[in-house]
């Protein structure tokens, strides 16, 4: 391949990777943070409405209980999302996928645009649980749409991108909730509904670009389709190699089959890959990530800073993650995904640890304030490097702590490296933690564990 060839081929990639992460997990951080702004405006509306129609004022508790539902009825959609994402993408394909996925996402937006002029509470939460299937589809559809377009080369990179564009959400979120835009209590439902914009971008350019090469080939067994899609992503004739190995996956898939969730959970040959996956995906869930950007303006607002001065020092939350993601992408290949992921989480939890007891001297110790504000910044660039309750009062991050030691541990102890490592070799480790104490393998299984050659496969 040419230099010219090369660098249109980069471009058409990077082009397709934008325009399908736009209306993609850039959403799920941006309809994230977009929520923090207008909290007290939305608590006041639903006390409002209380009023106008049965006449009750309407307590601090109740009020909070109707905003708490508000707001984790975004991940009820998620789940929900989650689970329709398999069977969109392989109904309607990758990109068809990520396309009709944007009704959710508009019709989210129509009811919250459309929620104060009808006096309409209930049309938030619907609203919110729609972005949340929306969030959930794109989370788990554009992954496999880039992993499945991108070059060898390039696929980490490219995987990688979700999270970048993930962290960049939720910097134009509180971007866009400042009070000079749409943050303020006249614009509220605007900021709710500002989501469609990115979904509009998608819908308009996305449809240009390919539909994946491997979906083409393995699930609608069009080899035609598949070469044109190569040519077009790759800028140029299709490598022999690279249509083998699609090939070579096909006939394996054909030979596959197909199991229900309980064969999956009762097959001790991904016992331990399923063990990894869930105990990595909880740890991420219940390490005070999220929680610590909702402890933030108390932790500001501690240190001496105005409230007015907070939304604009707040939004260096967003940016430290951003900032992580992009030192995670040149950092992983040198210093491999497993240490990448132990090292976070070992800061976070040191950090967690600075974090309580700068809290508990708070106000004995003048400069303490600041001390936690950096934990803030600190804590949250751990999170992106590795793994992008009140009533405890100074010692509510001592549970995260927790999560965070014993999550370094179990990385330390059973997840192996994967660093320029084929599947067929990560499958090998995970045999042996699977089958251990088996002194020989079974010759059916043998075949599936042959080590092949390394691939650095995510370098830049």
């Amino acid at each position: 391949m040419t230099s010219k060839e090369q660098k249109g081929s980069a471009c058409t990639l990077v082009c397709m990777v934008t325009s399908a992460a736009i209306g993609g997990t850039l959403q799920y951080g941006y309809n994230l943070s977009i929520m923090n702004a207008p909290t007290t405006f939305i608590q006041n509306f639903v006390n409002e409405t209380f009023q106008e129609r049965w006449g009750k004022q309407l307590g601090v508790y109740e009020v909070t209980l109707i905003w708490t539902f508000i707001v984790s009825i975004f991940s009820l959609g998620g789940l929900t999302g989650a689970l329709l994402a398999g069977p969109l993408s392989v109904r309607f394909g990758r990109k068809k996928s990520l396309l009709l996925n944007n009704i959710f996402l508009f019709s989210s937006s129509l009811l919250a645009l459309l929620s104060r002029r009808a006096k309409s509470f209930e049309m938030i939460i619907i609203s919110r649980f729609l972005v949340g299937i929306n969030a959930g589809v794109s989370m788990n559809v554009q992954p496999m749409y880039f992993g499945e377009s991108a070059p060898k080369h390039l696929r980490g990179a490219v995987s990688l991108s979700s999270a970048v564009f993930t962290s960049f959400g939720l910097v134009l979120g509180q971007v866009v909730s400042l009070r000079e835009l749409l943050g303020s209590e006249s614009c509220w439902q605007y900021l709710l509904a500002s989501n469609a914009i990115p979904g509009l971008i998608q819908l308009v350019t996305l449809p240009w670009f390919p539909e994946s090469p491997r979906y083409l080939l393995i699930d609608c067994k069009d080899k035609d389709a598949c070469l044109i899609a190569l040519q077009r992503l790759r800028g140029c004739a299709v490598r022999r190699e690279e249509l083998d190995e699609m090939l070579q996956e096909q006939n394996e898939t054909e030979a596959d089959v197909g199991r229900g969730a309980w064969q999956l959970l009762t097959d001790r040959g991904v016992r331990w890959q399923l063990i990894c996956v869930a105990f990595l995906s909880c740890a991420m869930q219940l390490c005070g990530n999220d929680s610590i950007y909702f402890y933030a303006s108390y932790v500001f607002q501690e240190a001496g800073i105005s409230p007015d001065q907070i939304q604009y020092v707040t939004i260096g939350t967003g940016m430290c993650e951003f900032t992580a993601c992009f030192m995670c992408n040149v950092l992983i290949e040198r210093l491999g995904r497993k240490m990448m992921l132990m090292g976070g989480y070992v800061l976070m939890t040191g950090w967690a640890v600075v974090f309580t007891v700068a809290l508990s001297l708070e106000s004995v110790v003048s400069w303490m304030p600041y001390l936690s504000m950096t934990c803030i910044f600190t804590y949250i660039l751990s999170f992106g490097m590795g793994p992008a309750g009140n009533g405890l009062g100074q010692f509510c991050f001592v549970p995260f702590g927790a999560v965070c030691l014993t999550t370094a541990v179990f990385i330390h102890l059973v997840v192996p490296e994967t660093k320029g490592k084929t599947l067929q070799m990560i499958t090998k480790d995970f045999y042996k933690l699977n089958y251990r104490g088996h002194t020989k393998m079974d010759p059916e299984i043998q075949s599936e564990y042959q080590p092949g050659e390394a691939l650095h496969s995510t370098s830049l």
